[in-house]
């Protein structure tokens, strides 16, 4: 019996919430429009989801679904399986044909739901080995993607290794259940007109980037228990969240759900120590307590509680893996916070806290970003690398100063909430 019969026959609350799911992640999240391809990536736990979406999009006049599963069993072959030359190689042909998709106008969607701790106790050297030949093969996609390329959303299905992992004391029935309960909370799928509820969502977040925009601060200071971390920001930097214009022209937001406002650190301007404060679920590796140190912009100490190996290895990649690509803000107070939940899913737990991001900036954070070459972007501070990973630094207890060119302080967050 799969998993879409054991927790969801019946339940037509369930069928209907999902329809509403695939409905914001179509009309919300990707903006398709008619002639539009999808190409869509998802694990076989969230089929349901899958066919939801696909049956949205081609309402919304797709007019092709292309979609790709994950298999994590298969995954798991690999690491027991395989020689150990194997680690070296990745599906490039397909991260090229992704590309092409794009390049000739395919909309682009993730479902998420991996089991956050499906490679611990693998070999670090194997998955280290597995993740860089991935990411280098991902080049030419994610650098669509990255420069939004094409309008692209992420969305989550609630798995059982998932649902296990953030629910332990339950039976699996129960976690799976409270796990699509969060997720459609989270994603404001619980609403009579969860679209009317984003549009909303949205403006108050551009609401909040004008603001921060207007303000230009030249660097943000996080303090907190062991935390003390200036943050320069790069050159004609911008802020933005909520929906984003792709370049092909169409309005998507590109996490749902999201809760945070973000822009661009100059990779040379990051000084101090940061300790993270929610764990880091990294390709099926679980990173507790990070604890790293910055001089001029790259990190010189790393550690971590559980995973040091693995962080170790991701520092490894290459030269802007020890530098940051991204900051966000996010109110302690948010949704995902207020839900107690520690999800172990970086596209929620990002959501309830500050966070940072180590590697790729996105372009579209430089004033006219999208429209710049490779070396005006590198000139502004733009890191560049072929990761893209965010983890939490925000909690209750952090302050943040904006700090103005000439050095003076404004209160930006005093524990974890906007001040003003």
């Amino acid at each position: 019996m799969t998993y879409h019969d054991r927790n969801a026959a019946g339940s037509a609350e369930h069928e209907e919430k999902l329809r509403r799911l695939a409905m914001v992640a179509v009309r919300t999240g990707l903006g398709l429009k008619a002639g539009q391809e999808l190409v869509m990536t998802a694990p076989l736990d969230a089929v349901p989801l899958a066919r939801a979406i696909t049956d949205e999009a081609y309402r919304a006049g797709a007019s092709l679904v292309t979609v790709f599963y994950t298999d994590e069993t298969a995954a798991l072959s690999r690491f027991e399986n395989a020689s150990d030359g194997a680690f070296d190689t990745a599906a490039g042909w397909l991260y090229e044909g992704m590309a092409a998709a794009f390049r000739s106008g395919a909309a682009r969607l993730a479902i998420a739901g991996d089991d956050p701790s499906l490679l611990a106790g693998q070999d670090a050297d194997k998955v280290a080995r597995a993740n860089r030949a991935r990411s280098k093969a991902y080049v030419p996609a994610l650098e669509m993607i990255a420069g939004f390329a094409t309008n692209w959303t992420i969305v989550s299905a609630a798995t059982p290794a998932w649902a296990r992992t953030v629910f332990p004391g339950e039976s699996e029935d129960a976690a799976v259940a409270r796990l699509w309960d969060a997720i459609f909370q989270a994603s404001r799928v619980d609403r009579d007109d969860p679209v009317e509820a984003w549009a909303r969502h949205n403006g108050e977040l551009r609401r909040r980037t004008k603001e921060l925009n207007a303000r230009r601060y030249a660097a943000l200071r996080f303090r907190g228990p062991g935390t003390d971390l200036t943050v320069g920001l790069a050159d004609d930097h911008e802020w933005h969240g909520g929906a984003t214009t792709a370049k092909n022209g169409i309005v998507c937001n590109a996490n749902i759900p999201t809760e945070e406002v973000f822009t661009t650190p100059h990779k040379a301007r990051v000084s101090g120590h940061v300790t993270s404060t929610k764990p880091l679920s990294y390709q099926g590796t679980l990173i507790e307590e990070i604890r790293v140190r910055f001089e001029e912009g790259r990190i010189v100490e790393a550690k971590a509680r559980t995973g040091e190996a693995v962080l170790q290895k991701v520092l490894e990649t290459d030269e802007g893996a020890r530098r940051l690509g991204e900051v966000a803000l996010v109110p302690h107070s948010s949704p995902i916070s207020a839900s107690g939940l520690l999800f172990y899913n970086t596209l929620y737990d990002e959501n309830a806290a500050c966070h940072i991001a180590l590697g790729q900036a996105y372009s579209k954070c430089i004033r006219d970003g999208l429209s710049l070459s490779e070396a005006e972007l590198v000139a502004r501070g733009c890191n560049r690398s072929l990761i893209h990973i965010d983890w939490m630094i925000g909690s209750g207890e952090i302050d943040i100063d904006g700090l103005a060119a000439d050095g003076s302080a404004t209160p930006v967050m005093r524990a974890g909430e906007w001040a003003a």
